[in-house]
């Protein structure tokens, strides 16, 4: 498989909600993606394309973009339509549990055993990439994953992660092929080891910012943007945030937005955020590596609604993410450990629980 002398990439993505967002950015740049989703979804997108709605600094509401105008193609398959050979990268944007159900199962180990690049938008890190982290033994993590089996085949220098990511959500009186951008942060990607796949994401990331889109007769630039770093530790970053917010949407009377979450008790996110950090810098990332709480606080006064972790337990689901319980184990290997994380933990492992008894 050739990458850099490429003029464009074949992009395959698991996952038609979130992954849509940067299947836009990479139609936009000229690249084609083809989502993996639900017959239902196939069927719509393959129809009538898929619309991305994003805020622009500076603008009033939204701009939407169409996918069927683009310089690159978006379409969709069910797992079982899929070669994965027919792709230069794979990108992983399901929720974590959702990579256990057999179809999807199927086709990740095709990708596995093809020997694909793939990158992880997923908050929940997979196993392969911790496999990265010079300080952790991925084994030692697998009982925080919903199906860890579905990553024994990956070689972990074939795998990346992206964080601190765009928040989305579908609107609900929408079709599934509309998303709607809520914060319009960037993928900030680590590298791969190999400086050809590496380069790859790099010039992906070139296209991706050259990209002007044009809106009543002017040509703007657009929000989120995929960057490239050295670091295998600049993904972590979102550790802190979705211990401090995403999670501390959960509380015992049911679920609160992250906006709450965090400003609530300015003081007790904060610190949860630091230590969460300071877990990090003792893996070995160093501070520039990660995202200062002052920024993530005023990001968070925009997320008025609870996180997709906190909407799935309190909706029924039988598994979600757990990064809060990988940061505890991770955390717990140091001999240290923190109040606020214990209590998130205990409340998902009963709701979840409760959630499986019915």
């Amino acid at each position: 498989m050739q990458t850099h002398s490429k003029k464009h990439f074949d992009i395959l993505i698991f996952g038609a909600s979130y992954g849509s967002l940067l299947a836009t950015k990479l139609a936009l740049a000229g690249h084609n993606a083809t989502l993996v989703c639900l017959p239902a979804e196939v069927e719509l997108i393959n129809t009538v394309g898929t619309r991305v709605r994003l805020p622009i600094k500076g603008r009033e509401g939204l701009v939407e973009i169409d996918s069927r105008g683009l310089p690159g193609k978006i379409s969709a398959a069910t797992p079982e339509n899929v070669n994965p050979t027919n792709f230069d990268l794979v990108v992983l944007a399901m929720q974590e549990p959702q990579y256990g159900a057999p179809t999807v199962r199927a086709l990740l180990e095709a990708v596995a055993v093809t020997h694909i690049p793939t990158m992880s938008i997923m908050n929940m890190p997979p196993l392969p990439y911790l496999a990265r982290v010079p300080s952790l033994n991925a084994n030692d993590y697998r009982d925080c994953y919903t199906a860890p089996e579905v990553w024994d085949k990956f070689d972990p220098k074939l795998m990346t992660l992206c964080s601190p990511d765009a928040q989305a959500f579908r609107p609900p009186e929408e079709g599934v092929n509309v998303l709607q951008v809520r914060l319009p942060t960037n993928f900030k990607a680590a590298r791969f080891e190999s400086e050809d796949h590496t380069n790859m994401l790099r010039q992906i990331a070139t296209d991706i910012e050259a990209v002007r889109f044009e809106v009543d007769g002017e040509k703007i630039e657009l929000p989120v943007k995929l960057k490239v770093f050295d670091s295998v530790f600049v993904p972590l970053a979102k550790w802190s945030m979705l211990v401090s917010g995403n999670y501390r949407c959960i509380t015992a009377a049911g679920m609160r937005p992250i906006k709450e979450a965090v400003h609530s008790d300015i003081k007790q996110s904060e610190a949860t955020y630091a230590w969460v950090r300071d877990l990090c810098i003792s893996l070995g990332a160093d501070p520039k590596d990660l995202v200062p709480f002052e920024k993530y606080a005023a990001a968070a006064n925009g997320l008025g609604s609870p996180s997709s972790a906190a909407r799935a337990l309190f909706g029924g689901a039988k598994n979600i993410e757990r990064v809060d319980k990988l940061v505890q184990l991770i955390a717990k290997q140091k001999g240290k450990s923190l109040p606020v994380i214990d209590e998130v933990v205990t409340l998902v492992n009963a709701q979840l629980e409760k959630n499986r008894a019915q």
